[in-house]
């Protein structure tokens, strides 16, 4: 088969890669970390955020995650549209020896349920647009730790404020809802620099994703 696609890569994108040359997905993402960092990896509301930013954001939440006693292999549920949380969330999970299990934000508390039950997820990393889901149904599930983020608190100073008081207060996009025991992802970021995150020993075939089909 003609591989017609390949006249649209860019120069310097090869047309075949070699799967054995990292391994791990956190082996990939350190070498990026220490190669690319001062260099944009991710922007969102105009806030950019650096492979370096990056490296000490998911290595503090990395750090908390695996205070909170969860062993290898743990599913970490991510619930979050595109925020600067996500890929953060993503790094500490992999780079905590963890398992990534993204769940659509949208989902009905039924939905949510099931889900969390069927991953076996311990730990959920949620925005709090829909904390009042995750409220719903958290004492059916095995859900032990709660990382609740706010749609400004990455964009910093002034900006992030604003745009939390106008999501929070103008728009009405955060339902009430009660959490007691969950922690703030800023929180999260804080109490894990004082912490020091254990390199865990992964291999290719270690599971870095439970990836559920969006019903497409």
């Amino acid at each position: 088969m003609e591989k017609i696609w390949l006249k649209s890569y860019p120069p310097g994108v090869p047309a075949d890669i070699d799967p054995d040359q990292y391994r791990s997905l956190v082996h990939l993402l350190e070498e990026a970390f220490q190669k690319y960092a001062d260099r944009n990896a991710y922007v969102c509301m105009d806030k950019f955020l650096t492979y370096a930013e990056l490296d000490t954001y998911s290595r503090q939440l990395g750090a908390w995650l695996q205070s909170r006693g969860l062993k290898k292999g743990a599913r970490v549920a991510l619930m979050m549209p595109n925020v600067l949380q996500y890929p953060v969330a993503i790094a500490a999970v992999l780079r905590a020896g963890y398992t990534v299990v993204n769940v659509n934000p949208l989902y009905t508390p039924r939905e949510l349920e099931h889900q969390l039950n069927d991953s076996g997820s311990e730990a959920i990393i949620v925005l709090e647009n829909f904390a009042h889901t995750v409220e719903q149904v958290l004492s059916k599930t095995a859900v032990k730790h709660i990382i609740v983020a706010s749609m400004g608190e990455m964009l910093g100073g002034l900006k992030g404020m604003i745009v939390n008081f106008v999501v929070r207060n103008v728009k009405k996009m955060v339902p009430a809802y009660s959490l007691p025991n969950a922690m703030r992802f800023k929180q999260a970021l804080a109490l894990g620099s004082r912490m020091k995150l254990t390199p865990v020993e992964l291999s290719i075939n270690d599971a870095a994703f439970l990836q559920y089909t969006g019903g497409t």
